[in-house]
């Protein structure tokens, strides 16, 4: 299932960007990295944002990931153009991977993104994250390179694209 982050419970904004940490240790550049705390800020990204949550129903609804989708006038957008939605760190805990919960967050920001009347969604991703690309591909989204950019030096980012 996939829900909402429940913002009036600190334990939840907790638990995902625990989740999100670990779902991006891979390409970070250790725990003093400055992204973390971009990271583990989950409760400012659902007050400017919207943070959807997949959880295990199976167990308590234990956190298994989460995407932030970015709405229209969201100081979190970064690449979507005015008539795409937008999503940004998607994560899905080390454990919960290849089971469908990456799929299933971004098949909610489609959804937010068709009821917002946008008919297009954008994405910027690492090079090194090949797993998160192959979702996308097998979603519909196209690498766009002419969009790519740097929001740092040494911080490449792809944009991937696709109409609704």
């Amino acid at each position: 299932m996939v829900r909402r982050l429940r913002s009036d419970d600190a334990g939840d904004a907790e638990a995902v960007g625990a989740l999100t940490v670990a779902a991006y240790e891979p390409f970070l550049d250790g725990p003093d990295d400055p992204y973390v705390a971009r990271l583990l800020d989950v409760a400012r990204r659902d007050a400017e944002a919207e943070v959807w949550v997949a959880v295990d129903d199976d167990h308590g609804g234990t956190p298994l990931g989460a995407v932030t989708y970015c709405p229209a006038g969201s100081p979190w957008r970064e690449v979507g153009r005015a008539h795409e939605g937008e999503f940004r760190m998607l994560a899905v805990a080390p454990h919960a991977q290849g089971r469908g919960v990456g799929r299933a967050l971004v098949t909610t920001c489609l959804e937010r993104s068709r009821d917002a009347g946008f008919t297009g969604m954008a994405l910027s991703s690492l090079p090194e994250q090949t797993g998160g690309h192959a979702l996308y591909r097998s979603m519909g989204f196209e690498r766009a390179p002419e969009r790519d950019w740097a929001p740092y030096p040494g911080v490449d980012l792809w944009v991937f694209a696709r109409g609704l």
